[in-house]
């Protein structure tokens, strides 16, 4: 059952949506389901379980919306437009924890910047300054902006010399802690040895001839697959798991140097200067990274961010799996971590996978939980 936010005060609302405003743009709905095989490819397998599936006249499964990123992408480029700017504002539709009684379907305010310009980290900077002054709006004062990057991980894997095949399994793992301890060897594998193995011989196959095979046994055998994994989908990951298997581990430097890595934490020039440093050598090839977030802070400074409200967190991911590049979140002392007030970050390489052009950044507010004294 869907549980609703309280409505908030038309004037709360209009503050909020003010920023929004003087941003700009192409006010833009998204349709309310979702195909659910394409929410789980993008964000995950970890989201289902929050997902409200629901049967339709489609064949394919599908899901409330539980963000409207992915469709605006998709409507971004139906439009045909190298580049574009958009607004929206609609209900968002997600499960609360088990045991929680926080609301499952709320209001979202965001907006989406596409085809970027000469300098993306100032449009960076732009869109996470517009998450924070609309949640400002709302009247809290205990707000504070996390930031990250997952940029600056795959950086220093390549500081570090870890092989190509080892830095992507890594940076896969990185938003599951679980995942992340096997692949840094802190905790041992489980026995997973039948799909192993099932993994090994398709991958030795191919995934074309792959596919086909996994879907002439289902025939064969009338098994009908459930949770919208197409034989395609199914064949790509326990590939891409065979591969990680096969992948050349990391020495003890490497590990420690990563551990020390996700462990920085505070204010971002103090932090942008420990990356530097553990870098060592190898810190001239960080460069580049590192002005680009120093550009960032300087845009956000002028934008009226105080520097005092910021955090960067090398560790810190988002768990809709898309975004590569600036992540942030707008918390608040009172709801703590798992309710932020607004998030975002740049997603350069979701607009191709729906064949448009790379380059997008975008960020949502979450006016229920912006209003000083209440929790959604």
């Amino acid at each position: 059952m869907l549980i609703s936010e309280p409505a908030l005060l038309p004037e709360t609302l209009a503050a909020i949506r003010a920023p929004f405003a003087a941003f700009g743009g192409t006010r833009v709905d998204a349709p309310v389901l979702q195909p659910l095989s394409l929410l789980l490819d993008l964000a995950g397998e970890g989201l289902r379980a929050r997902l409200f599936v629901v049967q339709s006249e489609s064949a394919e499964e599908q899901a409330l919306r539980p963000d409207f990123t992915i469709p605006v992408v998709q409507s971004h480029i139906a439009s045909g437009a190298p580049a574009g700017r958009y607004v929206y504002e609609g209900k968002a539709f997600l499960a609360p924890e088990p045991g929680s009684e926080l609301p499952s379907e709320f209001l979202q305010i965001g907006a989406e910047l596409f085809g970027t310009g000469a300098d993306p980290c100032a449009d960076d900077a732009r869109v996470a300054a517009l998450a924070w002054t609309a949640s400002v709006a709302g009247g809290r004062t205990d707000l504070s902006l996390l930031l990250g990057d997952p940029g600056l991980f795959r950086g220093i894997l390549q500081a570090l010399a870890v092989a190509p095949s080892a830095a992507l399994r890594l940076e896969r793992a990185l938003s599951s802690p679980r995942a992340l301890a096997l692949a840094l060897g802190r905790e041992p594998a489980a026995d997973d040895s039948r799909h192993a193995r099932l993994a090994d011989l398709l991958s030795g196959l191919g995934e074309a001839d792959a596919t086909a095979l996994l879907e002439e046994v289902w025939r064969l055998s009338g098994i009908a697959p459930v949770g919208g994994r197409s034989a395609a989908e199914i064949v790509h990951r326990l590939t891409a798991r065979a591969e990680a298997a096969r992948a050349p581990g990391l020495t003890a430097a490497q590990v420690a140097g990563i551990e020390a890595f996700l462990a920085i934490s505070g204010p971002p020039r103090t932090a942008l200067d420990e990356i530097a440093r553990l870098a060592g050598p190898a810190a001239a090839a960080l460069a580049p990274l590192l002005d680009g977030w120093r550009r960032r802070l300087a845009a956000l400074a002028a934008a009226g961010v105080p520097e005092r409200a910021l955090t960067l967190t090398t560790a810190f991911v988002r768990p809709f799996g898309y975004y590569d590049g600036m992540l942030f979140e707008v918390r608040s002392d009172a709801l703590g971590p798992d309710q932020p007030v607004a998030a975002g970050g740049r997603y350069d390489a979701l607009p191709s996978r729906f064949g448009g052009t790379p380059g997008a950044v975008g960020c949502m507010v979450r006016p229920g939980r912006a209003v000083e004294g209440r929790a959604a």
